[in-house]
């Protein structure tokens, strides 16, 4: 049987891999580094199940401490990533301005 732990750390090293990003040590837990991967201008924090769900909560609270953490680290950008412990697909969740900044770069392509 897995250990949250290491369904987390498969979970962030796939994730950083696909966005080119890095996992911070102890999924951020030290003073200086926060978040679970650092790519570029993003901090981006992962969420998982240990089981396959149908549905997943998201927390407030998360969303509210990784904006935090986004402005103590000078990043520019946040996102939280889930999935529904199955790896077939994953989702981020942004905030409405990150949201409108990307609509307008791709309506302006």
């Amino acid at each position: 049987m897995q250990t949250t732990r290491g369904v987390s750390s498969k979970q962030e090293k796939s994730i950083a891999k696909v966005v080119g990003g890095k996992r911070t040590p102890n999924s951020g837990a030290t003073k200086f580094d926060k978040g679970d991967i650092v790519a570029g201008n993003w901090l981006i924090e992962a969420k998982t199940c240990m089981q396959p769900k149908k549905s997943f909560s998201i927390k407030k609270d998360w969303l509210i401490k990784l904006k935090e953490e986004q402005y103590a680290t000078s990043k520019m950008f946040s996102s939280l990533c889930f999935d529904f412990g199955d790896e077939k697909e994953r989702y981020y969740i942004l905030d409405e301005q990150t949201f409108k900044y990307i609509l307008d770069i791709l309506e302006t392509k």
